[in-house]
C-alpha cells in the first residue's frame, strides 16, 4: 500500500535532520527516509581517526549545539554518530532507518517514491543523500592491472590494517593528508598529488572556512566579483595529526604518477614504486540515481538548482551536496541556512 506525506525527506545524515527540523517548526506534514539502519549518517563509516575541522560549538545543527567532546578541541566522528542520535531523538523526527529510495517519478500532482520498503506519494521531495555513497575512481591507467590492494577513502578504518606494508595515497585534498599522515609510522607511504600540497594557515579551521565560503556566495549573489572563496585559501587544513606529520617531515608529497603497473606506480621520468596497496583519495560525486527518472541531470552530475531548488522541477529540492546547493551546505554548521531556506519554501508550495 503506498503511503502518503505532504513531504519526503530522502536521507537521514546530517542535511535530512536539519532539514526535518525546520520542517517540524514551520508545522508540516513529513517523513524521512534514511537507507541507513541505524542513526549518524555517513559519519559512521569513517576512519577511526578522523575529526571535525572546527570545535564541537562550530560544528552544529540548527537548534542543538553540539557538546564539547571530553579531552578534544575537535570532535571524533563517533561523537558526531552521537550527537546526531540525539539530535533526531530529541526532536522526535519521523525516521524511517533502512528505507533506502531507489526512484522518484512525476505521477501528476504528486512525486511518487519508491524505496526497498515501500512506497510514497508525496507534493514535495527534499533530497538530502549527499556524496558517501558514490566514490570516485579516476580513469588511471593500469588501474585494473595493479595486482595490490585497492580501496577508497570509504574503504579505509586505521593504519593496522596496513602495517608493514608498501601503500600509495593518491589525492591532495583533506582525506589524502589525513589518511597519509595517519599511515606514517605504520606504513612506506608514497604521497602522490596532481599539484603540490596547499595546507591552509595553521590557525584557519572550519569556522573560517564557513566564513570565507558564506562571504563568497554573497558577494555573488549581490553581482560582486568572485572572491575565490575557500579555495583561494588552500585546500588542507591544518589539523594537529597532519600538521604535526608535516612538520616533522614525514608528510610530503610527489608529482602523480602517469600509470599503475602490476606491483606499483611509473611516473613520466620513468620513475617507479613498488606498492603493496593504493588508497584513492579522491573524492565523490553527488548521490542523485534515485532522481534519475525526473530527467533532470546537467553538467558535472548535477541538478540544475536556484537556490536549493531544482530548476526544472519546483517541487524538488537538494540539500547537502556542495556548494552549489549553498554555501558550505555539506558541512554540520552549513546545512542549516539552506535547510531553513528549503523548509520555508517547500512550506510555500503546499499553501499555493
Amino acid at each position: 500500500m503506498t503511503q502518503q506525506a505532504d513531504v519526503v525527506v530522502i536521507g537521514g545524515g546530517q542535511s535530512g535532520l536539519a532539514a526535518g527540523f525546520h520542517l517540524r517548526r514551520l508545522g508540516v506534514d513529513f517523513v524521512i527516509l534514511d537507507a541507513r539502519s541505524t542513526p549518524g549518517g555517513a559519519w559512521q563509516h569513517t576512519w577511526d581517526s578522523l575529526r571535525l575541522f572546527s570545535p564541537a560549538a562550530f560544528s552544529s545543527l540548527p537548534g542543538r549545539l553540539m557538546p564539547p567532546q571530553e579531552g578534544a578541541t575537535y570532535p571524533d566522528a563517533r561523537h558526531v554518530v552521537d550527537y546526531l542520535a540525539d539530535y533526531e531523538k530529541r526532536y522526535e523526527l519521523p525516521v524511517h532507518h533502512g528505507a533506502e529510495v531507489q526512484a522518484v517519478h512525476r505521477d501528476g500532482p504528486f512525486l511518487h517514491i519508491e524505496a526497498d520498503t515501500g512506497t510514497w506519494r508525496a507534493h514535495a521531495v527534499v533530497s538530502a543523500t549527499g556524496t558517501w555513497s558514490r566514490p570516485f575512481l579516476p580513469a588511471v591507467p593500469g588501474r585494473t592491472a595493479f595486482a595490490g590492494t585497492q580501496l577508497h577513502t570509504v574503504d579505509y578504518r586505521n593504519p593496522q590494517d596496513l602495517a608493514g606494508q608498501r601503500v600509495i595515497v593518491v589525492g591532495g585534498g583533506n582525506s589524502g593528508a589525513q589518511i597519509a599522515a595517519d599511515l606514517t609510522g605504520h606504513a612506506h607511504v608514497t604521497w602522490a598529488t596532481q599539484r603540490p600540497p596547499r595546507f591552509l594557515p595553521d590557525d584557519v579551521d572550519g569556522r573560517v572556512l564557513f566564513d570565507v565560503a558564506t562571504a563568497r556566495r554573497r558577494a555573488l549573489d549581490a553581482g560582486r566579483a568572485d572572491t575565490g572563496g575557500v579555495a583561494s585559501l588552500g585546500d588542507i587544513v591544518a589539523v594537529p595529526p597532519v600538521r604535526e606529520a608535516r612538520d616533522a617531515g614525514l608528510l610530503t608529497a610527489s608529482t602523480m604518477f602517469t600509470r599503475l603497473t602490476t606491483s606499483g606506480a611509473e611516473w613520466a621520468d620513468g620513475a617507479r614504486v613498488e606498492a603493496d596497496a593504493v588508497i584513492w583519495c579522491t573524492g565523490f560525486r553527488p548521490a542523485l540515481s534515485h532522481l534519475a527518472p525526473l530527467g533532470l541531470r546537467g553538467a558535472r552530475g548535477r541538478i540544475p538548482t536556484i537556490g536549493t531548488r531544482a530548476l526544472q522541477e519546483p517541487r524538488l529540492h537538494l540539500l547537502g551536496y556542495g556548494d552549489w546547493t549553498g554555501p558550505a551546505s555539506a558541512t554540520l554548521i552549513g546545512v542549516g541556512r539552506p535547510a531553513r531556506d528549503a523548509a520555508r519554501a517547500v512550506a510555500e508550495l503546499l499553501r499555493s
